[in-house]
Parts: C-alpha cells; sequence; structure tokens
C-alpha cells in the first residue's frame, strides 16, 4: 500500500542476520521476552483483582494501565538516541535497551507478588503500570531493531509471524499457566513463576557475541550496566509513584470513585488527538525539510509521518483505531465474563492453553502468509472480519450451557482472530514508517492505534452496567467490521517524498 525503498536499512548495533532462519529464530526470542509479562498486567490482573472482590467499574478502571503502550511514542525517541551504560557500549544500542527492560519487568512483577493481596490498590496499580512501561520498552525496542534489519513486505512476512508465535505462545504461557498455578498455589507464587520464566532470555543475550563496535570485556559492561540498571529502575519507580499520587489526587478532589460514569468523559477524551492533527497539519504540510518542527529530535520523527501522508494521516489514525477495537475491547472483560457463567478458574486456563496457543499460531501464521503474498487491503479486510468473529463468539458462549468444549469453541476463535489480525496489522504499520525513523514512528503509529480501544476499554465495567456483555461484545464486533469500510481509500494512499 505504500512504496518502500528497496535497498534495506542496517542496524547501527548488528549485522543483519545471514539467514531468514537466524532472524526468525531470534524474532521469537524477543517476542516471547515480550509476550510472558502482558498477561500480567491486563487479563490475569483482571482475574486477580475480582478474586479479591474489586468491583466491576474499578476492574474497568484497570485497563488503563494498558494507556501505557500508546503512550511509548513519549519515550520512545531516547531509545533511538541514547545508549545504556555498560550494556549499550559492549551489546549494541537495541540489545541494552532490550536487557533493561527485562531488568525492569522481572522486578515489577516481584513487586507484583509480594502485594498480591490487593490490600492497597493503589500500590497494585504502581507496579502493573511499571511492568507494562518496561514491557513496552522491549517491544520499541525490538520493533525498531526489525524495521531496520527487515524492510520490504516479503521480509516482514516471515519475521512479523515468528515475533507473534513467540509473543502469543508467552502470553499463552503466562495466562493458562498463572491460572493454573494461582488455582493452586496462590496469586503470589503465580507471579514469581513467571517473572523468573521472563528473565530466561536474559543470560541468553548477556551469552551473545559483542557488538561490532564493542568495546570493553564481558564482565565490565555486565557489572556497569547492572548498576546503571539500578539507578534507572529506582529512578522510574520513584516518578511512577509521583505522577501516580497527582493522579489519584486530581480524581480523588473530581469525585471520581467506583460508581462514577466515565464513559462521555473517555469519548470527548477520544476526540482530542483528532482535532489537534487537524489544526496542525496545514503549518507541518507547508513546513521545509530545514524547518526546526522537522528536524526537532523530540517531534521530528512524528512530523515526518504527518507531513509524508498529509489529511490521508488522519483517514490512517481512525482505520487502525477501530481496528483492533474488538482485541482489546475483549481483553480485559471476556475472563470476567466466562467466571460470571460459571467456569472456575482451572478451566479458564486450560481453555487459555493448548486450545488459545494452537488457535493463536495457525491465525498467526496465515495472516503472516497472506500479508506476506497477497495484496495488503484484502489481508486487512479478511484480518478485521476473523476478528469481529471472535468477539460474537462471545456473545454466543453468554446463550450456552456450562460446558468446557463450548468455551473451547470460543476460545479458540477469538485467539485465531487476533493472531490473524495481528500478523496483518504488524506489517502493515512496519511498511507505513519512514526507515529514518523506525523506532519512534512505529511507536507513535502503534500506540496510537490503540489509545481509542484502551480509553474506552477502561469504561467498559461501566457500558457493561447499562448494555450488558452481550451488547457490550456485539458493538465490539460491529465496531472492527466498520473498520473494512476504510479499506478501499486506503489503498490508494501514498506516501509523499521530499523530491516530490
Amino acid at each position: 500500500m505504500t512504496d518502500l525503498a528497496a535497498t534495506a536499512v542496517h542496524s547501527d548495533d548488528i549485522a543483519k542476520p545471514a539467514t531468514d532462519r537466524r532472524g526468525m529464530l531470534l524474532y521469537g526470542l524477543l517476542g516471547f521476552a515480550a509476550g510472558l509479562p502482558f498477561y500480567m498486567f491486563s487479563t490475569v490482573l483482571v482475574l486477580r483483582l475480582q478474586a479479591h472482590g474489586v468491583a466491576l467499574t474499578v476492574l474497568g478502571f484497570f485497563a488503563w494501565v494498558q494507556l501505557l503502550p500508546t503512550l511509548k511514542f513519549v519515550w520512545a525517541p531516547l531509545l533511538d538516541r541514547y545508549d545504556i551504560p555498560g550494556f549499550g557500549r559492549y551489546w549494541g544500542k537495541r540489545r541494552g535497551w532490550i536487557m533493561l527492560a527485562q531488568l525492569g519487568i522481572f522486578s515489577a512483577m516481584i513487586a507484583m507478588a509480594a502485594t498480591s493481596d490487593d490490600a492497597n490498590l493503589a500500590v497494585t496499580a504502581l507496579f502493573a503500570v511499571l511492568l507494562a512501561f518496561w514491557t513496552t520498552t522491549l517491544e520499541v525496542a525490538a520493533d525498531a531493531w526489525r524495521i531496520e534489519l527487515y524492510p520490504s513486505q516479503e521480509q516482514q512476512g516471515p519475521i512479523v509471524a515468528a515475533n507473534l508465535w513467540g509473543y502469543r505462545s508467552a502470553m499463552v504461557a503466562a495466562g493458562s499457566g498463572a491460572l493454573l498455578i494461582a488455582a493452586v498455589g496462590g496469586w503470589a507464587l503465580a507471579y514469581l513463576l513467571i517473572a523468573a520464566a521472563a528473565l530466561l532470555p536474559f543470560p541468553i543475550l548477556v551469552a551473545m557475541r559483542a557488538d561490532a563496535d564493542g568495546t570493553g570485556g564481558r564482565v565490565a559492561a555486565l557489572t556497569t550496566g547492572l548498576i546503571a540498571s539500578a539507578v534507572i529502575l529506582g529512578g522510574a519507580l520513584a516518578v511512577t509513584a509521583a505522577v501516580g499520587w497527582v493522579l489519584l489526587a486530581i480524581a480523588a478532589q473530581a469525585g471520581i470513585d467506583a460508581g462514577s460514569n466515565v464513559t462521555p468523559w473517555v469519548l470527548g477524551m477520544c476526540m482530542l488527538p483528532f482535532v489537534a492533527m487537524a489544526i496542525a497539519l496545514p503549518r507541518i504540510r507547508r513546513s521545509r525539510a530545514d524547518s526546526a518542527l522537522r528536524t526537532s529530535t523530540a517531534l521530528g520523527p512524528y512530523v515526518d509521518f504527518f507531513w509524508r501522508y498529509g489529511y490521508a494521516a488522519i483517514l490512517l489514525m481512525v482505520f487502525v483505531s477501530l481496528y483492533r477495537m474488538g482485541d482489546v475491547l475483549a481483553l480485559n472483560l471476556s475472563k470476567p465474563m466466562i467466571k460470571e457463567l460459571g467456569y472456575s478458574l482451572t478451566q479458564i486456563g486450560r481453555a487459555d492453553s493448548l486450545v488459545a496457543l494452537g488457535a493463536s499460531v495457525l491465525g498467526v501464521g496465515l495472516g503472516g502468509l497472506m500479508a506476506a503474498k497477497r495484496p495488503m487491503a484484502w489481508a486487512l479486510a479478511v484480518g478485521a472480519v476473523v476478528a469481529a468473529i471472535g468477539n460474537f463468539g462471545f456473545v454466543w458462549l453468554a446463550h450456552q450451557r456450562v460446558d468446557e468444549g463450548l468455551l473451547y469453541i470460543a476460545t479458540a476463535a477469538d485467539q485465531f482472530g487476533n493472531g490473524f489480525a495481528g500478523a496483518v496489522f504488524v506489517v502493515y504499520f512496519s511498511l507505513l514508517v519512514n526507515p529514518r525513523y523506525p523506532g519512534a514512528q512505529y511507536a507513535f503509529l502503534t500506540g496510537f492505534a490503540f489509545l481509542l480501544p484502551r480509553l474506552l476499554a477502561g469504561a467498559g465495567g461501566a457500558m457493561v452496567g447499562s448494555i450488558g456483555y452481550d451488547g457490550f461484545f456485539l458493538l465490539s464486533g460491529v465496531v472492527s467490521l466498520a473498520a473494512i469500510l476504510f479499506v478501499p481509500a486506503l489503498s490508494r494512499v501514498r506516501a509523499r517524498s521530499e523530491e516530490a
């Protein structure tokens, strides 16, 4: 759908893997490292809070923890510009950030295990936010590296499939494994074991060869990197706690509590980014290559995207906001609904194990294949349809008797649709970015794509209270299908070049 240069942009950190198999193995590992913690601050956390009697509306508020990935464009330019002391010098910029992020993920999950009684919801939210932050940081570094190494549609298909196979396999392992462990040994043990598993790639990265430009010894680099990481992790904890305290104080002052109807306010907030873009676009389109807007370290990568696509950028943002709506809305509230239907944690865990994994792997594989071999417009349309079917499956399940086999069918439909649409989505976005700014622009695009769905997900508890689970999942599926209406127009979108 967009024309990218045929020449590969090589990473500054490490030469391109000699074979596609090596690249797929590498990105399978990175996907696994990023996927393990995701359910621990989303689905698993919601079930944990529900077990401790937290109100449905408050469960919806915890979906806003997932807003961190939508805001990753705020700190993504830092990952393109700065190295982690020690780690970056020896292993390179991208791997250095990945290693720091893994330590952040591990420490946040240890803290969540220590506070697994959820006696203080503010503390629970603090460590959940930190876990989301470091998980997102890992994804930003890995995505930037992937786009630099594999810029074409044909290359992206198999690499994205391998990455999502690892990512979704880890999500299934963490989701089902955590529930099965929690049913036997409690929530603290579940978080401790998943934390240990999430750190497994760290020694593998440490054992890898040095970057081509790496200097100094491995031991010295590791020691320096660990000390620097401790300082950075401590600083992130202090900043997050301070910001959280201010936000909670503002919410209390505004009278927001478990009984508040926040949906109208959320919908209003969702419109603000689109209004801001429309206002800024005329000036951006007139800006020259040497203007302060386009050369700014903080804003330049994002201004470049709007300069290249113009008003079509707004159309792109509306489309991607709708495209993954069903996936995001179902993530937080599907499990509470299933639990209320009468299914046990053990039954949910079994459904989220081999059934979900098999369906997800199949969906990712077929989605990656279609994205690599077929016109992108067709792949996007098919992805929207199968994702919507997954949401409609929860409506169907709500009207059936409690039967584990039926739960398997609904879970398989959901995971297949999510995997298929997710693979197509990642390939499409990877082709939209300017290879000059892979990390920052991909972070912005994927972050903005999930802004509207995740804002609405935070109000999901209140929406269920008004229209019920049936209406909620029916609505989310219909909205996902609505994205298809944009595909014909998007198929004609081309990026503006500096020469033109």
